[in-house]
This record gives C-alpha cells, sequence and structure tokens, in this order.
C-alpha cells in the first residue's frame, strides 16, 4: 500500500503554495506540475505506481487546487508559474529534480529547465509541446484580448454536486474515465452556496498580456540540457504539423515520443503505464 502523502506550505514570495510530499528522505526527488485548471490530485493514481523510495513533490500552481488566490483585481501571467516551481525546487534542499508536467505544467517545465539547467535532471512531458505560439503579430491581439477581459467579471460556476462537476469535466475532455473524473472533482472542488465550485480561481480564464511567438519559444526550448521523454495520449492533442515538428527538432534530448491510448489526460487513462514510462526513464539515485 503506497504510504501518504504530508501537506506542505511553501512561500512563493508572499504567496502561500499548496504541495503534497511523499517520503521526504527518498531518493530521487521528482516534482509533478499539473495543467491548467487541474490540481495536484491529477498524479496521484500514477503516483500509487510509482517507487516508495523516491521522492514525491506534487505542486498546485498558484491560484488553483489548495494554493493561495493572487488579490482581487491581480492577474496571473505565464512567468508567475516559473515563480511557483523555483520556490518548490528551493524548498526540496536537493540541488536539482525531476520534473513531469502535463500541458501546461509540461510548458512549465520546459522554459524552467531552459532558464535554470542547473536544477533539473530531466524532463517527461505529458501531452505538452509549447504554448499556441504564432507570429509575433499575435502579441498585438493578445495584449488587446488581455485588456478586454479585465472588464469581464470572474465567473465561479456552481453545481449542485461533485457528480455534476465530474460530468462537466468529462464534457471538456470525452475520453476521460468517469472514475477519473470524479477523483478530479471531488479533490478540485469546494461547498459553496447551492452546492459546490471548482477550487481555482475564475481569473485563470483571462488571458495573458504576454504569450511567447513560435522563434521565442524555439529559442528557450532548445536551450534545454537535460535528458526529456513525451507521453501522448493517441486521442490527445495533435502534435504532427508543421509548427510541432519544428518543436520536436529543437528538443536536442528528447527520446522518441511515447503514444498510449487515451486523451489529453491520458495520465489518468494510463496511470500504470505513466509511471512504468517514468520508472524506465528516471534514474534510480539523485
Amino acid at each position: 500500500m503506497p504510504s501518504s502523502f504530508e501537506a506542505l506550505t511553501v512561500d512563493a514570495h508572499g504567496l502561500a503554495l499548496h504541495v503534497r510530499q511523499r517520503n521526504a528522505a527518498g531518493t530521487p526527488a521528482v516534482v509533478f506540475l499539473h495543467g491548467w485548471l487541474d490540481h495536484s490530485h491529477s498524479f496521484d493514481l500514477v503516483a500509487e505506481h510509482l517507487p516508495e523510495s523516491w521522492r514525491l513533490l506534487l505542486l498546485d500552481f498558484r491560484g488553483m487546487g489548495r494554493s493561495a488566490w493572487l488579490p482581487r483585481h491581480a492577474n496571473y501571467q505565464f512567468a508567475d508559474y516559473l515563480v511557483d516551481v523555483e520556490a518548490v525546487v528551493r524548498a526540496t534542499g536537493v540541488e536539482a529534480v525531476h520534473l513531469v508536467g502535463h500541458s501546461l505544467g509540461g510548458i512549465v517545465a520546459t522554459a524552467y529547465a531552459a532558464a535554470r539547467p542547473s536544477r533539473v535532471l530531466s524532463i517527461t512531458l505529458i501531452e505538452s509541446l509549447g504554448p499556441t505560439g504564432g507570429p509575433p503579430e499575435n502579441a498585438l491581439v493578445r495584449l488587446s484580448g488581455f485588456l478586454e477581459d479585465l472588464e469581464r467579471a470572474p465567473n465561479r460556476k456552481r453545481y449542485p454536486s461533485v457528480e455534476a462537476a465530474a460530468a462537466r469535466l468529462r464534457e471538456n475532455n470525452p475520453s476521460l474515465p468517469e472514475h477519473a473524473a470524479l477523483h478530479l472533482a471531488r479533490h478540485g472542488t469546494e461547498p459553496v452556496e447551492e452546492g459546490v465550485a471548482f477550487t481555482f480561481d475564475p481569473a485563470h480564464r483571462r488571458r495573458f498580456a504576454f504569450g511567447y511567438d513560435d522563434a521565442q519559444w524555439l529559442a528557450i526550448s532548445s536551450a534545454v540540457t537535460c535528458p526529456m521523454q513525451l507521453i501522448l495520449g493517441s486521442e490527445g492533442f495533435r502534435f504532427d504539423d508543421e509548427r510541432s515538428r519544428a518543436r520536436l527538432a529543437a528538443l536536442r534530448q528528447l527520446r522518441p515520443p511515447l503514444t498510449l491510448p487515451g486523451g489529453h489526460h491520458v495520465h489518468l487513462e494510463q496511470p500504470k503505464a505513466v509511471a512504468q514510462a517514468l520508472g524506465q526513464f528516471i534514474p534510480p539515485t539523485r
């Protein structure tokens, strides 16, 4: 039976981040980074199949899961997530960690490893190959959208039950098994008047003021020097266009991608296979 996780509070320059840790004395140290509007429990099913000897740290990004929200009227930006990773890596007390990132978490892991190469030993990307990107002229469109979003009040939708919240998750991810959706909903909602609401800050739905264009992202991702692996779902995001091929080529230390049956949340659909891939990729020490 896997050992239990302990809850930690990590300070990210004054913001309290929620982190769950298993086996604080273990090695290697592996930090898990979840996707947009998800939370650390999205990796629970994978963790059940990972070695007890590993030190696991599962982060809730700021404004998601059980981590603190920014003050009202503040805005989230992509670089904030790098601050969160930096805070967790420093809190481990080890020189370097292995990163596992799903979707948004994979984008953050790649950017962090490029900026902090000495702190990252390896990266496992799950359904993640970079931001939307596009040509440089998209920057103006993005800025306009950012200002437009400021005029819209964040809407925190209510659901009559956890089951109804889980059903909403499956609308966006039809391949997500019912038990996995319920797991995400149980750990990702809280009681409110008239039912439950997801714990993420609805301000996360606003567009970023700044985003990397294709050329900038290629420059960042090509700077990653640690070993990398990419795990894809057969029914997940499509990475077979010209942009994706350029991004794959830029990742110099990337192994041939592994495709498993499933969708964008393939780690929830195939947790044992994903754990096996991690076990074969991450060395048993460091």
